[in-house]
């Protein structure tokens, strides 16, 4: 159907849309990272429609459930556990579809999912909602929420954000293409190496003048290397899932300092085999998230904290409250980190020299350790400074 414009000043708005829209479509083009730019995409939703909020629900590939991956009005913690149903909400509706839908009075509208408002203590009074189509398929759905000033959607909303999600649709198709493409070569390349080991020494293996002693060695490295692969596969699954948004935290109560004993229990050998020691200082709470994920977090930074301390030296674990946060920090009296490792210390196969000069580690676990921390509506960051220690902090919500 023809958009029919009567007033003047409805045609000024919607010809400033369309620029904005170009504007935001060449932004999005350049954006590759996944959570950029579905940021830039609810942003512009809101600012052009002038709504209260805005959304993006994807169709999960493996699944094929309909689950939130970004809102404005909705926390990463809380969408990890809203599955809107396929039937019976007005976002399933346009997905099966494929066309778009307004709710002008959601009280007045049997599809309207009533549970994700009550999930996140929000009102919905009306809503705009358009399929995130590719040319092959619809991939998601894009809706605005809450037109502001009580106003209603109109037929030009209808066709600005139906322009916005075919744009958005192929800038998410594209930033999936390159990470999934980026992630196997980059997976493929970790790999090589230990293989290469692996080759290298069932071939001096099968030499018959090779002494027993080189023998046991090889096996020894064979068993490393072994162990290394194994390690690279597991992290990699990890945060394949944890980057596609597959992964499901389970959250339950916990207390605090007990979790953190536990947790430093694990790894008190090796802190003893290099004369460490490690103080505790927080009062006691009771916390919630996904205890096992969580679990991975500490340990992973604590293993750092040894690996990358001074023989004899100490590890301070502090926890405070902090407004909604509870504020956790991880510091060693290590040899600190430059400047310019700082800046990478969070990206994907990165890892520091220890302290005789060799890298250890696949190189993902900050990057898992971030995912996870996000996962549950935290922040994750880290001070260092050379010759004195390093020091990383994260935060996790209370509620």
């Amino acid at each position: 159907m023809a958009l029919q414009i009567t007033d003047l000043n409805e045609m000024q708005i919607l010809v400033e849309n369309y620029r904005r829209i170009i504007e935001i479509s060449r932004q999005l083009n350049s954006t590759l990272e996944h959570r950029s730019l579905l940021q830039q995409i609810i942003s512009a939703v809101t600012e052009i429609l002038q709504t209260e909020a805005a959304s993006i629900l994807l169709i999960d590939p493996i699944t094929g459930e309909l689950k939130f991956e970004i809102a404005s009005n909705i926390n990463p913690h809380a969408m990890e556990t809203i599955i809107v149903p396929m039937e019976g909400s007005i976002a399933g509706w346009i997905a099966t579809h494929g066309e778009p839908r307004v709710i002008q009075d959601v009280t007045q509208e049997p599809g309207h999912f009533q549970a994700v408002d009550d999930t996140i203590a929000f009102k919905t009074r009306n809503l705009l909602g358009v399929p995130l189509r590719t040319h092959k398929k619809v991939i998601g759905v894009i809706q605005a929420v809450n037109k502001q000033g009580s106003e209603k959607f109109t037929e030009a909303d209808v066709n600005t954000l139906t322009i916005l999600a075919s744009q958005a649709a192929i800038a998410i198709e594209n930033a999936r293409l390159f990470r999934q493409s980026d992630f196997i070569a980059e997976m493929v390349h970790e790999l090589r190496t230990p293989l290469a080991g692996l080759k290298a020494s069932t071939t001096l293996l099968m030499r018959p003048t090779l002494p027993e002693e080189k023998r046991t060695d090889i096996i020894n490295l064979i068993q490393s290397e072994t162990d290394r692969l194994i390690r690279l596969t597991t992290e990699f699954l990890d945060l394949a899932q944890l980057e596609s948004g597959r992964t499901r935290l389970e959250i339950t109560k916990f207390e605090l300092t007990r979790f953190i004993e536990e947790s430093i229990e694990v790894l008190r050998p090796q802190a003893q085999e290099k004369g460490i020691s490690i103080e505790l200082e927080g009062p006691s709470m009771v916390v919630a998230g996904d205890r096992g994920k969580l679990k991975q977090v500490l340990l992973n930074l604590l293993t750092n904290a040894i690996k990358y301390n001074r023989p004899h030296g100490k590890i301070f674990l502090r926890w405070q409250l902090d407004g909604d946060f509870v504020h956790l920090q991880v510091v060693d009296t290590g040899y600190g980190i430059s400047k310019e490792n700082q800046k990478q210390m969070f990206q994907k196969f990165f890892r520091v020299a220890d302290t005789a000069g060799f890298t250890q580690g696949t190189g993902l676990g900050l990057v898992i350790t971030k995912h996870i921390i996000e996962a549950h509506g935290g922040e994750i960051w880290l001070e260092s400074e050379e010759g004195v220690g390093t020091s990383f902090h994260f935060t996790l919500p209370m509620k």
